[in-house]
């Protein structure tokens, strides 16, 4: 057992995914002048997933403060505060389901007027 969480692979797993990998995901959006909507979809999906591992090692980690010796960690994991942590997996998740129904609404609708053309007295 550790003396704190903050030492714990799991932790620092959680930085990467709440950090480094949505900047990076959004700097692609952000930086491509053009972009296909299975890489819209991908990266919609890819937010969503990172949204659900978020939570994930947030109760994991909230788990493990319980059994640490550090106040700090307590603090951080399992006071009020902890719900301040959620927001950014909220929205990853959110613009990662934006993103994705994007992308069906799009394929929605020209699926719509091709029918309309292929079927004009319907």
């Amino acid at each position: 057992m550790s003396l704190s969480v903050f030492v714990e692979l799991r932790f620092w797993v959680l930085v990467v995914f709440s950090v480094v990998l949505p900047a990076g995901i959004y700097g692609l959006l952000l930086a491509t002048r053009s972009i296909s909507r299975a890489a819209v979809l991908g990266f919609g999906i890819a937010l969503v997933v990172i949204a659900g591992v978020d939570v994930y090692l947030l109760q994991s980690l909230a788990t493990l403060a319980k059994s640490t010796p550090s106040l700090a960690d307590d603090a951080v994991f399992i006071s009020e505060l902890s719900i301040a942590l959620y927001i950014l997996p909220v929205v990853f998740g959110g613009i990662g389901v934006n993103l994705i129904s994007h992308v069906l609404l799009r394929h929605l609708t020209e699926a719509e007027k091709r029918f309309d053309r292929e079927h004009p007295d319907d």
